[in-house]
């Protein structure tokens, strides 16, 4: 399975305003951790959210990060091989919500 926190190495630095992975620390020079195909962000009545679509040496990603007013960051990644299961879930959900 992929794991896109594979490359990351030593003690992280702190993320960006977005909550994005830090480089990899112990002499990668310029080397990131992932480039970044596609954004999209969200802005909710509470949170923005942000959905990236990133590809490392282990392949693509998604990445969902929220960000509270209070300033509090959130993130989750999961694979893009996992993306049709979200989708079916939330479709699931809509259903729910009046």
């Amino acid at each position: 399975m992929f794991d896109p926190m594979s490359e990351l190495q030593g003690d992280s630095a702190p993320a960006d305003d977005r909550g994005s992975a830090p480089a990899p620390r112990g002499g990668g020079g310029d080397r990131k951790f992932a480039d970044e195909i596609h954004s999209v962000t969200i802005h909710g009545r509470q949170r923005t959210f942000y959905i990236d679509l990133k590809e490392s040496s282990n392949g693509k990603f998604f990445k969902v990060s929220e960000k509270s007013r209070g300033g509090q960051k959130t993130t989750i990644m999961f694979d893009s091989e996992d993306l049709q299961q979200f989708i079916d879930a939330l479709t699931e959900m809509k259903q729910y919500v009046a």
